[in-house]
């Protein structure tokens, strides 16, 4: 999978050292527009700035800049995006506007942002017809689980690493059951539920039982 990344799930990732998690699960790629690394991380994010920055150095993150999208002739289309998504949320939502309009504009399936504020971009997309899914840090944390990549006990003290870290006051629980309505009980979309369960084809196990154990670790 490939991911788009917001501002606010970078800094909260990275604030808890766990930003590894998203190139575990994002194993095809991480990227960002430049005005969030330019403008948003160092406006937002100034004692996680050297560690974005030597994971883009390295390659673990990819910076889209105007200059390159123009040279993969893309950027006339990203600009429609923009100006399209800033229709449809407030000014406070421009680094989400910015990952959601690259997103489109190269395909990605994944956007992995913290804002679930009603209207805000999470939740916005969840209703749309969009071919971009969003996640947040916590479901990023439970496909890592659900891919086999690390334990259950493992994934809730990652969790809890996250949400003190930035002082989220999210509960795991009420982000687990959140998952399993958005995914199997009363999914938003179908494709959703066709994705879950492609996944969980791919990766051979049992979702159901997967998630009911890690449940009971809450």
């Amino acid at each position: 999978m490939r991911a788009s990344l917001d501002t606010n799930v970078i800094i909260h990732l990275y604030k808890a050292g766990l930003q590894s998690v998203l190139f575990d699960v994002f194993d095809e790629g991480v990227f960002i527009y430049e005005q969030i690394r330019n403008i948003e991380l160092e406006n937002h994010g100034q004692d996680v700035l050297d560690t974005v920055d030597a994971d883009i150095a390295s390659g673990r993150i990819e910076v889209y800049t105007d200059q390159k999208l123009k040279e993969l002739a893309v950027y006339r289309l990203f600009d429609n995006n923009f100006k399209e998504n800033r229709l449809l949320y407030g000014a406070g939502d421009l680094g989400e506007v910015y990952a959601i309009s690259l997103a489109q504009t190269l395909g990605a399936y994944s956007l992995v942002t913290d804002d679930t504020k009603q209207g805000g971009p999470y939740m916005s997309l969840l209703q749309f017809e969009d071919d971009v899914m969003p996640f947040t840090f916590a479901d990023v944390l439970i496909l890592r689980y659900l891919m086999g990549i690390a334990e259950a006990d493992q994934t809730v003290a990652d969790f809890d690493e996250v949400n003190t870290a930035s002082d989220l006051n999210w509960a795991f629980r009420s982000q687990l059951s959140k998952f399993i309505k958005r995914f199997l009980k009363d999914p938003y979309r179908e494709e959703d539920v066709t994705w879950i369960r492609e996944l969980e084809k791919k990766n051979e196990i049992n979702l159901k039982d997967k998630l009911i154990y890690l449940s009971k670790l809450l």
